[in-house]
């Protein structure tokens, strides 16, 4: 009898522990702490008395510091577009470089979020303007607008005309899938009907994109869609669109490769509105050129999916 009263003693203490041991383990979340004197610092590139805006790079040079911070993340906006949504980026040590590449003058929100203890947070907002200029090279132009008006399709008879890789800046390859000659005439044969003419306006040196889709739309559906009057749901496919137009303009490429090696333009097409695409309805408007001569365009684009890089092959329409 002894005995057994000695074991259920040792019982006794040990569940009462194991509770309490759990206990601390499930509740102590640590203490929260909420950074202050968030403070944003921006240094326009070239920016001086003669270029109130910069020197035209578009670089700005931007710090975050705050008390009691762990931890920064970034976000930017066109002022006049305030209502769509931003898409906030990791700040490393409170430190990043923007290129803002949309040409002429613009102004835009800094919206940086400072991290502290338990996950507290502080939200600071900074309005900048800066001036972005970008002429790009003559070839550039010439091939894809004939320096007038030069219409192209996707070139469905190669390899790769559409491929999928990840959107860094060490990848420049569909490296996780791409199409084989023909591969999507039996289920989306209007991505290789519709037409892209680029037009030069000599006039006003301006530029613009016509869409033609005589078979729909090739894209998604739903938020992944970024032309009007593609439904809800469904899977990939072709949908109703009555084509559109838009300006266009070049910029510099706002992404470049970390490989030297790297065939690229460091050009990209940018496009305005919502109601054009190139080859593929996606949510983002630059396409940058990889590759252009007078038979040939290639382009890389971010894909409708986070993390998703699109590439695309078009030839000359006619």
């Amino acid at each position: 009898m002894k005995k057994r009263i000695k074991i259920l003693s040792i019982v006794a203490i040990i569940i009462p522990a194991f509770f309490i041991g759990c206990q601390e383990e499930d509740y102590n979340l640590g203490d929260l702490t909420t950074p202050t004197n968030l403070v944003i610092n921006t240094e326009i590139v070239g920016q001086n008395a003669t270029n109130p805006y910069g020197d035209g790079s578009g670089n700005v040079n931007i710090t975050a510091t705050a008390n009691d911070a762990l931890a920064y993340k970034i976000a930017y906006k066109d002022v006049t577009d305030l209502s769509s949504l931003i898409e906030f980026s990791n700040m490393p040590q409170g430190r990043v470089t923007k290129k803002f590449t949309t040409t002429g003058q613009y102004t835009y929100r800094i919206t940086v979020i400072a991290y502290g203890r338990g996950g507290a947070s502080t939200v600071a907002t900074k309005d900048i303007t800066v001036v972005s200029n970008f002429n790009p090279e003559a070839y550039i132009v010439t091939a894809l607008t004939n320096d007038s008006s030069k219409s192209w399709v996707v070139d469905k008879s190669v390899p790769g005309h559409f491929g999928v890789g990840p959107w860094n800046q060490g990848s420049y390859t569909p490296e996780w899938w791409s199409a084989a000659i023909n591969e999507k005439v039996a289920c989306c044969n209007c991505f290789y009907t519709a037409t892209f003419t680029f037009v030069k306006n000599t006039s006003s040196n301006t530029f613009s994109l016509n869409v033609a889709t005589p078979d729909g739309a090739f894209t998604k559906t739903g938020s992944l869609a970024s032309i009007p009057g593609i439904p809800a749901s469904g899977d990939e496919g072709c949908y109703n669109y009555g084509g559109g137009s838009s300006a266009f303009s070049f910029i510099q490429s706002s992404v470049n490769p970390t490989n030297s090696s790297v065939a690229t333009t460091h050009t990209s097409i940018m496009l305005g509105g919502t109601t054009t695409f190139i080859g593929y309805g996606a949510l983002q408007k630059e396409f940058e050129i990889l590759e252009i001569n007078a038979n040939y365009m290639y382009l890389r684009v971010q894909g409708t999916e986070t993390g998703n890089a699109w590439y695309l092959k078009l030839k000359p329409a006619n």
